[in-house]
C-alpha cells in the first residue's frame, strides 16, 4: 500500500505539469491536485504527508522543467545528456515546496477529531499551496516558473479565468485551482455516498469557471510601435562570422514605413553584439568598423530606425574597476535616430547558471561553467525601474517599464509601483528554452499583464514575439522560429488593479483567509 501511494504521488505531480502550455490539458492537472488533496488528508502521519509532496513535486518539476535540458545542448563544455540529470537535480530540490505545503496543511488539520476529508481541509490546503509557490519564488533568489495558475489561463483571445488575478494575484489563484480541484475529490466522495446531484453539481462547477467566456477589450492605444523577431538561431548567436550579417537582417526587419513618424522600435535580448558605450578594453570590441567604434555603431543605429524613433535594444554594458572588467550587465539600451543614448535598464533577476556561475570559486575548479558563452558573470541591476520618455499626449514615447527574458514570471516583482509605468517591454532569448519554454514563458507574461493592468510587449530572438493586451489578451504574436516584424499601436494601460496596488500581500491575505476558513469549518465539524 505504501509503495502504491508512492507511486500515485510520482504520477500525479507528472500528470498535473500537463496542464500547462504547450499541452494545456488542466482537466488532467484538476485531477492529480484532487488526488493529491486525498492522498495528503489520508497521510498517517506528518512525515508521510510531506513525502507525498515531495514525490508529487518530483514529477510536477521534471515534467514541467524538460526544456532546461535543451540549454546543455548549447555548451559545448559539458555534455548535453547532463542536462537531463540537471532537470531531475533542479525537480529534487523545487520538491522541497510543495513538501512543505503537504506538511503544513496536515499538521494545521491534525488532531482535530475529524476526517481531514472533511470539507475543512481543502481551503487549508489551498492557503498552505499559496504560501508554498510565494516562498518558491524567492528563497535562494527564487525559481518561480510554472505556478498552478498558469492553467487558467484560456486561449489567446480569452484569458478565461485567470481574469481574477488583478483581485488575487497569481499565487492565490493557484490556490483557487486546489479549490476547483477540491470539488472534484468532493464529487468523488457525494457519488460514492449516493448523491449523484451533488457529483453532477461538484464535477461541473470548476468546468464551467475553467471555460468563463471572458474576452478583451478592443481600445487602442496612440504610440506607433515596430516590434522585431530576427529568428537569431542560438547556436549562431554568438558567432562573430554572422555578426554583420545578422545586424543587417535586424535592421532590414526596422525600417519605417511612414519616414519620420514617432513611434517605439522593439529588438530583442541579444539584440546587437556590438558594446555600445566607450571606454572598455580595445580586446572587447571586434575588428570591424562600426563594432571597433562604439559610436559610429550607435550612428548607424540611429540611421535605421530614421527620425522620430526610439530604440530599445537589449545589449551588454561591462562593469569595470580601473583597467579590468570584472562582470556584465545584461541591459536594455534606448537610442535616438542620433545614436544618442536615452537611458539603460539593467537586468535584475539574472538566471543561475545561465548568466552567472553560483559558487564559481568552487564549482569551476570541477568542471562546470554556465550554460551560455562566456566565462564574466553578469551582475545584478537595481530592480524594477520605470524610464520616462516623455508623455505620449506631448508627443513622447511614454513611460517604459523593463523586464528581462526571465524575470517577467516573478509575480509582485515587475514594475516600480512608486513610478507607474505605460507599459512593460520584455526583451527576451528564448532560442534556449527548447520546445517547451517559450509558450510557458509567454503565458506568465500574459499573467503578468493581467495582474497589473499594464500590457506587455515581448521581442524574442527566435519566437514567442508578442504584444499582450493590458487584459492579458494576446493582440498580435510571431511564433516560433519565424522571421518578422509587428507594427501597430502600443495597447493602453488600465487604472491600477488591486493587485498592483498592495503585490503579493495580497495574495498572502488569501492564504490566510483560506487557513481561517477551512480551521473554523473543521472546528465546527467536531460539535
Amino acid at each position: 500500500m505504501l509503495h502504491r501511494r508512492k507511486a500515485l504521488s510520482l504520477i500525479a505531480g507528472a500528470a498535473a505539469a500537463t496542464g500547462f502550455q504547450p499541452l494545456g490539458l488542466w482537466p488532467v492537472t484538476l485531477a492529480a491536485v484532487a488526488l493529491l488533496v486525498w492522498l495528503v488528508a489520508t497521510a498517517r502521519n506528518a512525515r508521510s504527508a510531506a513525502l507525498v509532496g515531495w514525490l508529487f513535486g518530483v514529477g510536477h518539476f521534471a515534467i514541467g522543467n524538460t526544456w532546461i535540458a535543451t540549454a546543455f545542448t548549447y555548451q559545448a563544455q559539458m555534455p548535453a545528456w547532463l542536462g537531463w540529470i540537471a532537470v531531475v537535480l533542479l525537480s529534487l530540490y523545487l520538491a522541497v515546496f510543495p513538501a512543505v505545503t503537504t506538511l503544513g496543511a496536515w499538521l494545521v488539520t491534525q488532531g482535530k477529531g475529524i476526517d481531514r476529508k472533511g470539507t475543512g481541509f481543502v481551503p487549508v490546503f489551498a492557503g498552505c499551496w499559496i504560501v508554498g509557490e510565494w516562498l518558491r519564488s524567492w528563497v535562494f533568489t527564487g525559481f518561480a516558473w510554472n505556478p498552478l495558475a498558469m492553467v487558467t489561463l484560456g486561449g489567446f483571445a480569452r484569458p478565461g479565468l485567470a481574469s481574477v488575478a488583478p483581485w488575487m494575484g497569481t499565487y492565490a489563484v493557484s490556490g483557487l485551482v486546489v479549490l476547483l480541484a477540491g470539488c472534484w475529490l468532493h464529487a468523488v466522495r457525494a457519488c460514492d455516498g449516493g448523491s449523484r446531484g451533488k457529483a453532477a453539481t461538484s464535477i461541473a462547477l470548476p468546468v464551467a469557471l475553467m471555460l468563463l467566456p471572458i474576452g478583451g477589450s478592443a481600445k487602442q492605444g496612440t504610440l506607433p510601435f515596430t516590434l522585431v523577431q530576427p529568428d537569431r538561431r542560438q547556436e549562431e548567436l554568438n558567432d562573430p562570422s554572422k555578426f554583420e550579417a545578422q545586424f543587417q537582417t535586424i535592421a532590414g526587419l526596422s525600417l519605417a514605413r511612414h519616414p519620420g513618424e514617432r513611434r517605439l522600435v522593439l529588438w530583442p535580448e541579444s539584440g546587437v553584439p556590438d558594446y555600445l558605450r566607450p571606454g572598455y578594453p580595445s580586446y572587447f570590441y571586434g575588428d570591424t568598423t562600426y563594432a571597433a567604434d562604439p559610436a559610429l555603431a550607435r550612428a548607424r543605429m540611429g540611421r535605421v530606425i530614421g527620425p522620430g524613433s526610439l530604440l530599445l535594444t537589449g545589449t551588454t554594458d561591462l562593469v569595470m574597476q580601473g583597467p579590468t572588467v570584472i562582470g556584465a550587465h545584461n541591459v536594455v539600451t534606448a537610442l535616438d535616430s542620433a545614436g544618442t543614448i536615452r537611458g539603460s535598464y539593467a537586468k535584475a533577476h539574472l538566471v543561475p547558471y545561465g548568466e552567472y556561475l553560483p559558487l564559481r570559486w568552487l564549482l569551476e575548479p570541477l568542471g562546470a561553467s554556465r550554460l551560455v558563452a562566456g566565462s564574466i558573470d553578469f551582475f545584478p541591476g537595481p530592480g524594477p525601474r520605470t524610464v520616462d520618455f516623455g508623455a505620449l499626449r506631448d508627443g513622447g514615447w511614454g513611460r517604459v517599464g523593463y523586464q528581462i527574458c526571465y524575470e517577467i514570471i516573478f509575480s509582485g516583482e515587475v514594475v516600480d509601483r512608486a513610478h507607474r509605468p505605460d507599459f512593460i517591454f520584455n526583451p527576451s532569448n528564448d532560442g534556449w528554452f527548447g520546445a517547451w519554454g517559450p509558450p510557458q514563458h509567454l503565458a506568465q507574461a500574459r499573467m503578468r499583464a493581467i495582474e497589473e493592468g499594464l500590457p506587455v510587449l515581448r521581442s524574442t530572438t527566435t519566437g514567442i514575439s508578442a504584444v499582450i493586451g493590458a487584459d492579458g489578451v494576446v493582440r498580435q504574436v510571431l511564433p516560433h522560429h519565424v522571421r518578422g516584424r509587428i507594427d501597430g499601436l502600443v495597447p493602453p494601460a488600465l487604472p491600477p488593479t488591486l493587485f498592483a496596488r498592495w503585490g503579493n500581500a495580497l495574495a498572502l491575505g488569501w492564504a490566510i483567509a483560506l487557513l481561517v476558513l477551512g480551521t473554523v469549518a473543521i472546528r465546527r465539524g467536531r460539535r
